[in-house]
């Protein structure tokens, strides 16, 4: 099975050749086509850019930058694919990489986004996991072992501009609502920090105004974590 992106675990998202990409814009050049029925290998970033590490203190959960995620591979484009289509993807596999078999969980700071319980938990916590097989144990909380489903965690399609507007325009209005919530009602557009793949400088610079964030599913699809 040919493995159509590739990326190093030990460089940062915007040394991977242009292969990654942490906005939603039309118009993120696509890094592989493939055909319908082809079985392909993709490799990825954590969500974080690996700004977690597998060390004894919470405090990178405490500063994570949450404005970069999430970090995604591609896009990849279908060959005889139209706006509008349904897109059935089956993914067969989902796996860890060569030296990089270990996972975390955490709780982030209320004073940096906080969790869907911030009230309750405010301060960072992380545990990190080592897969043995299908299983996974942590030296952070001892005497638990579970098997684990892998999954992608987020998965969609590119928007087009129309789409794209309409998002925005739904989701500003959301965070107006209640704009100092915590969490927010919504990840607004934010330049700073976007990796727009292969677009070039001027063109990236622009998009990265309007790019959506990875947040939220929508109607593509997105982070729905099944």
């Amino acid at each position: 099975m040919d493995t159509i992106i590739k990326i190093d675990v030990k460089k940062p998202a915007s040394e991977q050749n242009g292969v990654i990409h942490n906005r939603w814009h039309p118009e993120i050049p696509m890094v592989a086509m493939v055909k319908p029925g082809d079985e392909f290998r993709v490799e990825c970033l954590d969500w974080t850019g690996g700004q977690i590490k597998n060390d004894e203190t919470a405090n990178d959960v405490r500063d994570v930058d949450l404005t970069q995620v999430h970090y995604l591979s591609g896009p990849i484009g279908v060959e005889g694919a139209e706006p509008g289509d349904l897109m059935v993807v089956d993914i067969l596999d989902v796996g860890v990489l060569k030296d990089s078999e270990w996972g975390f969980t955490g709780i982030f700071a209320k004073e940096n986004g906080g969790g869907f319980l911030v009230n309750q938990y405010p301060d960072a916590r992380k545990a990190c996991w080592d897969f043995h097989g299908i299983y996974a144990s942590s030296r952070h909380i001892p005497g638990v072992e579970f098997a684990g489903i892998m999954h992608p965690g987020l998965i969609g399609c590119l928007p087009s501009k129309e789409l794209l507007a309409e998002w925005n325009k739904r989701e500003s209005g959301l965070v107006a609502t209640d704009p100092e919530r915590v969490p927010p009602l919504a990840a607004l557009p934010y330049a700073g920090t976007a990796v727009m793949g292969r677009m070039k400088p001027d063109a990236a610079a622009a998009a990265a105004k309007e790019g959506a964030r990875t947040v939220p599913p929508r109607e593509h699809g997105g982070n729905c974590d099944i």
